[in-house]
């Protein structure tokens, strides 16, 4: 019965007729393309030339080489609708609404993120090398680094769920949400009950979904819902049945922001399977950490600059900054270094990657790696193989169940180049990997939203915690080893035996990885 409800509900509801128009859109163009292919004659030099100026802009594009080849094929293949579709792409005015208004909230918001000189001397006195890693956070991230902050992580998203109900309760000013996923369920369910609490008790609440939910997962009209409770709320980006290319940059952050004072990041989003209340692929492994302290603002200013995207009143950023009286809990150990940070793919920095790279340019001992997805341009890779060629011991956990068989595949297809040049692979058998980790050298961690996939490095807003000499970094690589303790390790043989038809799939769905 349960099952033929969902069908029904899946035929009848709004995700059928979103897809159905938008179906209807693509027909509309294609046949205005046959159309013009009618008259072939006529514009064929035209077409030609176009194409040809085209290839010469994305060729000499400062772009990743996987991408610029994904629009090189169609168009060589298919020059006028290729050419036309790419112009098609890159002449969006949606985007680039969204994008002007992002750097107007940034912009608003960059006399709260100033460095504290300091704090970037002594950080530069403990590693000139890292030194410049915030000097390029600074100036072209606008993300400064921190002191003065303690941090929890949290091995499953079971443990972070804990830890946040209680914090959340014993919110007194404000609360800001801003997820990718939000399902009802026993974790929403619960953590919405708190909500409604403190707005009763006069605490600010603001929540913020990706507009993908309202395919699948949520009501259209649920922000109205969490309105009528007194809690502000908004969908980023909501689909709708428009052909746009702005609907592909998700908003694929999870943060939630207390007081000013404490914030959490990681993979966790807010449904079931993540807390593993339901089981999907396997026991659901992800991470999360909670900071607390001065770079909890960080965290502040990004949730902001992102619900100004479609604000018109002017923010009053100064309310929402960490209490000047507030103090941590007596004996926390807030020593070393934090750096907050986002990565928009509405500019020209590719941040996320950028500290990926960071890290494997400047390892000296090991570097290890969980990601849920391996979908890798050509200057990850090189990295990721020169740092296991170099004798950096290169460990990368990924799952075992996956949740796509496409992207499965397509990450395969990546193991046994990796394995030729000494990287070691291992496959998270209890079920799937979701934590998005990296740690370095007993000094560095990474956690947050930013997969190793072309999605998360190009197309989505991401956001993470970079960690240097601080104590969670030993609570990270703690997890990581018994982690790998309930892994397999996948050899070259492994990768030679897995079946042709898997192998040949996983080599040509590399054509397309950046679409994935």
């Amino acid at each position: 019965m349960k099952k033929r409800k969902k069908l029904l509900r899946l035929v009848f509801g709004r995700t059928t007729f979103v897809v159905l128009f938008l179906l209807i859109q693509v027909g509309i163009l294609l046949m205005g393309f046959a159309w013009l292919e009618e008259y072939m004659l006529y514009f064929y030099g035209a077409s030609v030339i176009l194409s040809a100026v085209t290839l010469i802009y994305i060729i000499s594009a400062d772009e990743s080489t996987s991408i610029k080849l994904s629009w090189v094929v169609p168009i060589l293949v298919f020059p006028v609708f290729g050419t036309l579709f790419y112009l098609f792409v890159r002449l969006q005015i949606g985007t680039k609404l969204i994008g002007h208004r992002i750097r107007m909230t940034s912009a608003e918001t960059a006399p709260y993120l100033k460095q504290d000189t300091e704090t970037a001397v002594r950080f530069n006195e403990m590693s000139s090398s890292q030194g410049n890693l915030v000097r390029y956070m600074n100036r072209f991230a606008g993300c400064p680094v921190y002191q003065n902050t303690a941090a929890q992580y949290f091995p499953l998203g079971d443990d972070m769920f804990v830890e946040m109900k209680r914090r959340l309760k014993a919110a007194k000013h404000f609360i800001f949400m801003e997820y990718f996923i939000v399902e009802r369920g026993e974790m929403w369910n619960s953590i919405l009950e708190i909500l409604e609490e403190k707005v009763k008790e006069g605490v600010e609440v603001r929540v913020m979904y990706d507009g993908m939910c309202c395919l699948m997962l949520l009501p259209y009209s649920y922000p109205k819902t969490l309105q009528e409770k007194g809690i502000k709320c908004k969908m980023f980006s909501p689909i709708r049945p428009a052909l746009s290319t702005h609907q592909n940059n998700r908003d694929h952050r999870k943060i939630c922001v207390i007081d000013g004072h404490t914030a959490f990041t990681g993979g966790v989003n807010l449904a079931d399977e993540y807390i593993n209340k339901k089981v999907r692929f396997g026991h659901w492994k992800d991470t999360a950490v909670m900071v607390e302290g001065d770079a909890a603002v960080g965290f502040t200013m990004m949730f902001l600059q992102m619900w100004g995207v479609t604000e018109q009143e002017k923010e009053h950023y100064e309310r929402y900054l960490k209490p000047a009286d507030y103090q941590l809990p007596a004996n926390t150990d807030a020593s070393g270094f934090v750096i907050p940070y986002g990565d928009s793919p509405l500019d020209k920095e590719n941040v996320g990657e950028q500290v990926y790279l960071d890290i494997l340019g400047h390892a000296k001992k090991y570097v290890h790696i969980m990601t849920p997805y391996l979908i890798l341009d050509d200057q990850m890779i090189n990295a990721i193989q020169y740092s296991a060629k170099r004798g950096v011991e290169t460990v990368i956990i990924m799952p075992h169940i996956p949740d796509k068989m496409s992207a499965y595949l397509l990450a395969r297809s990546y193991y046994e180049e990796l394995l030729t040049a000494g990287v070691r692979i291992f496959e998270y058998t209890p079920g799937f990997v979701h934590g998005k980790v990296f740690t370095c050298d007993d000094e560095k961690a990474v956690v947050g939203t930013i997969n190793l996939d072309f999605r998360s490095l190009y197309l989505h807003f991401e956001c993470a915690a970079y960690f240097y000499k601080h104590p969670v970094v030993a609570q990270v690589e703690d997890d990581y080893q018994k982690t790998l303790e309930k892994c397999q390790e996948i050899t070259i043989a492994d990768c030679r035996n897995f079946p042709f038809f898997k192998r040949f799939m996983g080599k040509a769905l590399r054509l397309f990885a950046p679409l994935m």
